[in-house]
Parts: structure tokens; C-alpha cells; sequence
């Protein structure tokens, strides 16, 4: 395993699955599925934000700010 995947995955969680009575085949299916979820939320969270960015601009265009009070 690449030492840049098991920093991004966090040394705990690294070390239980080192540490859990597994063969390496399952072993090496955990991690990739740690991989794959880790992915999966960075892919929810960069589209949360782009929506949050998109919104605003389009919330921005209609309502001009008014000096009347």
C-alpha cells in the first residue's frame, strides 16, 4: 500500500485493519473499500460546495440590493 493512501485513510483506521484476523486478499478488498468511500464523500462534499456557489450567484442575480428602507 502507498504511503499517501494511508495517510489520506488515517493511521487508526489503517492499523485496525492491520491488525484484524484477515487474509490479504480481504485485507487489500478493505482498503479498497476505504478508498472508494473516501472518494465517494469528497466527490458528495466538492458538489455540496459547487451547488452552495452556484446557488448564491443565481440568488445574487435576482435580488439587486435596494436603498429604500
Amino acid at each position: 500500500m502507498s504511503k499517501t493512501l494511508e495517510i489520506k485513510i488515517g493511521s487508526t483506521v489503517y492499523d485496525r485493519i492491520s491488525a484484524s484476523r484477515m487474509s490479504q486478499a480481504e485485507r487489500l478488498v478493505a482498503i479498497n473499500a476505504m478508498r472508494d468511500a473516501d472518494l465517494l464523500v469528497d466527490t458528495f462534499v466538492w458538489v455540496s460546495k459547487k451547488v452552495e456557489q452556484i446557488a448564491e450567484r443565481v440568488f445574487h442575480l435576482f435580488l439587486k440590493p435596494n436603498l429604500k428602507h
